[in-house]
């Protein structure tokens, strides 16, 4: 299904409907999950998939040939995604902060035309701008630039239509997101990353040897000193920390799904078509059941501060260049507060969920161990005693988050 841009712009009958077309690719990609995870190829077919549903676009303005939605929408999706396929769902969490990254970290002249070629030519796209990544090098030319260096993991390598990447500037150390197309000579894929999980995100190492770049693809400085990033542009932070989150919560949401589904299905070895649970089955078992309760508490709790997180987020984006400094640290200390609380979730949902089950939880078959690979992956590059840090040094001390972007 492709949606065009006069369905998907703001308003009027005719506009696209993105949680139902993000729930009908969701269903989709259930129906195999549990086999592509398995064999873990690059998921091109997948990202065909997403393209056709024009899910891909689905931030871009209508007047640029997008969907016209906004952030709370896209989170929305990526949670949906990542219910179904978690690699998926981080791919598309990427994607969706990279290709909005140019609104960030470039003039808004710029930024149009990126927004414009990318809609026109449907790209996905890839790489990562974390802070904990070593820089590659952008050494000034007589007519550009050229961009070397080993980036250790990047998110789309090998089927992104473009990669975002951190430079150092060549001289000066100032560190810039940078633009490049993938298929220029010298950007070399290394392969994809050696992981347990999150295999379908397409991750892996590329290097850059003297790759061409122009002056229009230095997105901007991705500078943490004081007074470089106006206080719009380091909304960056929390926009990408909330992508970590809804992630993290839908992981945690598609577990517990089939963790119901298994609980309800259990009946009698010796009563196969008896309506009721035997005692003693999930639905029967008070330990059962307090789990349960236990493992909702967290997953409602966690969603509930994402919410608050993605409302304080959305009023920041609107007020654009009138945001001031305080009000962008409490927006990051909130995001960083809901991305914490959500790694937790699905650390606790993505264990604990399983001793519901038991014993079939260890068969291979239905793949539940899927859920807990993925979230570990993901949790592991973003320590939740990292954010901790923050959010106290800011209650206790008035100290403003660091300008850190996540992986």
């Amino acid at each position: 299904m492709t949606v065009t841009a006069d369905e998907s712009a703001d308003g009027g009958a005719g506009q696209a409907d993105w949680p139902h077309t993000a729930r009908e690719m969701a269903d989709d990609l259930a129906t195999d999950a549990v086999e592509r995870e398995r064999a873990g190829k690059p998921p091109l077919d997948e990202v065909v998939r997403l393209r056709e549903s024009g899910l891909l676009t689905l931030l871009a303005p209508a007047e640029h040939g997008g969907g016209g939605a906004d952030w709370r929408t896209a989170y929305t999706v990526v949670r949906t995604i990542a219910a179904a396929d978690g690699g998926i769902g981080y791919l598309l969490g990427n994607h969706y902060f990279l290709s909005f990254s140019a609104r960030f970290f470039a003039g808004p002249t710029r930024a149009a035309r990126i927004e414009r070629e990318s809609t026109a030519g449907q790209w996905c796209w890839g790489g990562g701008i974390p802070s904990n990544e070593p820089p590659l090098i952008l050494t000034p030319t007589a007519d550009g630039h050229l961009l070397d260096g080993y980036q250790r993991y990047a998110a789309g390598v090998g089927i992104a239509d473009r990669l975002v990447v951190r430079a150092a500037r060549h001289g000066t150390g100032e560190p810039l997101a940078v633009l490049v197309d993938p298929t220029r000579p010298g950007v070399v894929s290394a392969g994809s990353a050696d992981i347990f999980g999150q295999r379908l995100a397409a991750g892996g190492a590329v290097e850059f040897d003297s790759v061409p770049v122009t002056a229009d693809d230095v997105l901007g400085s991705l500078s943490p000193d004081e007074g470089v990033l106006s206080p719009f542009a380091s909304l960056a932070v929390p926009t990408a920390r909330l992508v970590s989150a809804q992630l993290c919560l839908g992981i945690a949401d598609g577990l517990l799904a089939e963790v119901h589904e298994h609980g309800r299905a259990v009946r009698s070895p010796w009563q196969p078509f008896s309506p009721q649970p035997w005692p003693g089955s999930p639905p029967q078992d008070p330990y059962a059941l307090t789990l349960y309760g236990e493992l909702a508490v967290a997953a409602r709790a966690a969603s509930a501060l994402a919410g608050q997180a993605v409302d304080a987020l959305s009023r920041g984006l609107a007020q654009g260049e009138d945001l001031d400094d305080e009000e962008c640290a409490e927006i990051a200390v909130v995001a960083s507060a809901a991305e914490a609380a959500a790694s937790r979730a699905a650390q606790d949902i993505t264990t604990r969920a399983l001793d519901v089950i038991g014993a079939d939880a260890a068969a291979a078959r239905p793949g539940f161990d899927r859920f807990w690979r993925n979230a570990r992956t993901h949790t592991l590059r973003e320590p939740v005693a990292h954010r901790l840090r923050e959010i106290g040094d800011y209650f206790l001390n008035g100290a403003h988050p660091p300008f850190t972007l996540p992986a």
